[in-house]
């Protein structure tokens, strides 16, 4: 499994990447391999707010559907088209397949996210 160390994890096996004032959200290596083959992705619109622990999307697979719980609030500035005709992408590679990019509404929200050494601690 791979856990970039230039990222944040919540232990809902999301990843958050910060640019700025910014924010890319995704899912985990780990989440994706667990989930198996994605079929669907479903998200937010451009605009929307999203909320620190409340759903803001669901990731369907050949498996389950998996709520998408926010790591952090913010505005949603983008969704990642290439999800809507290619969702299997996240399977592809899980880092480069963000769903979301926000604008980081409360920086001290992301004290609260895992490094990627926390974060493979918590999978133990």
């Amino acid at each position: 499994m791979n856990y970039p160390s230039d990222l944040k994890y919540a232990k809902n096996h999301i990843w958050v990447k910060i640019e700025g004032n910014e924010a890319y959200i995704g899912i985990t290596d780990y989440a994706q391999d667990q989930l198996g083959e994605i079929l669907f992705v479903e998200m937010p619109e451009v605009g929307d707010e999203i909320s620190k622990g409340e759903e803001f999307g669901v990731v369907e697979s050949s498996k389950v559907a998996s709520d998408l719980v926010a790591p952090i609030t913010g505005e949603v500035l983008e969704i990642n088209e290439k999800l809507d005709d290619e969702p299997e992408y996240i399977n592809e590679d899980a880092y480069d397949a963000w769903i979301v990019k926000v604008k980081i509404a409360d920086e001290s929200e992301l004290n609260e996210l895992l490094d990627s050494s926390n974060y493979e601690t918590a999978l133990a």
